[in-house]
């Protein structure tokens, strides 16, 4: 049985790699190097645990109605924050934070790993 902490560094190496990935097939992400990645995918997991229950909770009717795809525009909201949080981390806006945002999930989904805290 593997430890939290170990859980949570492993998320963020391989959060990180689809980071570094993602931002190298889109044009309108950068990051000023590696380690902003890392930093980037352990942002994006403290938010995930904090903020995003409370925007799922408070978009569930637009959520329900659009069968979950506002969802993605609530993890570009996340993309988005950190654009703001996170020195060396640049979005050229909305449409390119909604992009990496779907390209982040897919990335994830292909090497098992998920940025959101709860493991199944």
């Amino acid at each position: 049985m593997q430890s939290k902490a170990s859980t949570y560094l492993v998320k963020i190496l391989l959060g990180g790699i689809s980071v570094i990935i993602a931002e190298f097939l889109l044009p309108g992400i950068h990051l000023d190097g590696v380690v902003t990645g890392f930093i980037l995918a352990a942002v994006i997991i403290l938010i995930n645990m904090s903020l995003k229950p409370l925007f799922i909770i408070l978009t569930l009717p637009l959520t329900v109605i659009t069968f979950g795809l506002f969802l993605l525009v609530v993890n570009a909201l996340v993309i988005l924050a950190c654009d703001w949080l996170i020195e060396g981390f640049v979005v050229n806006g909305f449409w390119w934070a909604l992009l990496f945002a779907l390209v982040l999930s897919i990335l994830n989904s292909l090497f098992g790993n998920s940025l959101d805290p709860v493991d199944q």
